[in-house]
């Protein structure tokens, strides 16, 4: 499928002036790890948002060719069936981000509010506007149904407190995409002490997400 996403996307990208040229099917598989990173990890992840703007352009390129091709050619049907499928991932993608941003609104945005400067971005501009009216209608909604009929004592609530914090103990599936050396591994219990392993490439492990969370980010590792 993706010969196919090449021949309908070949003359995108291609400024000479660009340093960064990337073809329509590695956009896409960038698309794809995003969307398995997100998917797995237990914490929201950096926003891809220019990744995002460059697949949606590359849709609407693909629907435009799609409008040229005969009417019953075979090829017509394998290019809508793969414009469905990216479609199908993007969709999964933003969603994902979403249910994370409303699982732990306020964590999201206090990390994205604390953040250095120069620090990629946590949420994209829309992301943001997102958790914040969240967080306004779930402080409206609590004082409207509870919170105005309790003591005046109680009738404020901490969200940071009342919302819990992303899991990143949680153990999750990855694959070496680069050769990782002197990895410290926490112990599972009081009896067992710190070790370092070498992640080979192209080895599949099962680890603890706060452990390898840094490689997430830099793109060494794969959540599958």
């Amino acid at each position: 499928m993706s010969d196919a996403l090449s021949d309908d996307g070949s003359d995108v990208n291609q400024d000479d002036s660009q340093e960064d040229v990337m073809t329509p099917a590695e956009l896409i598989a960038k698309l794809e790890e995003a969307w398995l990173n997100e998917k797995f990890s237990p914490e929201l992840l950096e926003n891809k948002s220019e990744m995002v703007e460059c697949v949606m352009e590359q849709l609407t390129h693909m629907e435009a060719n799609l409008q040229r091709v005969r009417k019953g050619d075979m090829k017509a049907s394998v290019h809508r069936m793969e414009i469905d499928r990216i479609r199908f991932v993007l969709s999964s993608y933003l969603r994902s981000r979403l249910q994370k941003i409303e699982k732990f609104f306020p964590h999201v945005l206090q990390k994205e509010k604390s953040r250095a400067d120069g620090d990629p971005s946590l949420l994209s501009p829309e992301e943001f506007a997102f958790a914040k009216e969240y967080l306004a209608n779930t402080e409206t909604y609590l004082k409207a149904v509870a919170l105005r009929h309790m003591p005046p004592n109680l009738q404020s609530v901490d969200m940071m407190k009342a919302v819990p914090e992303p899991c990143l103990d949680s153990f999750v599936f990855l694959r070496v995409k680069e050769r990782q050396d002197n990895i410290m591994v926490e112990p599972e219990t009081d009896e067992q002490r710190e070790y370092v392993v070498d992640l080979e490439e192209g080895s599949q492990h099962l680890m603890r997400y706060r452990t390898i969370a840094p490689l997430v980010s830099n793109g060494a590792v794969q959540l599958i």
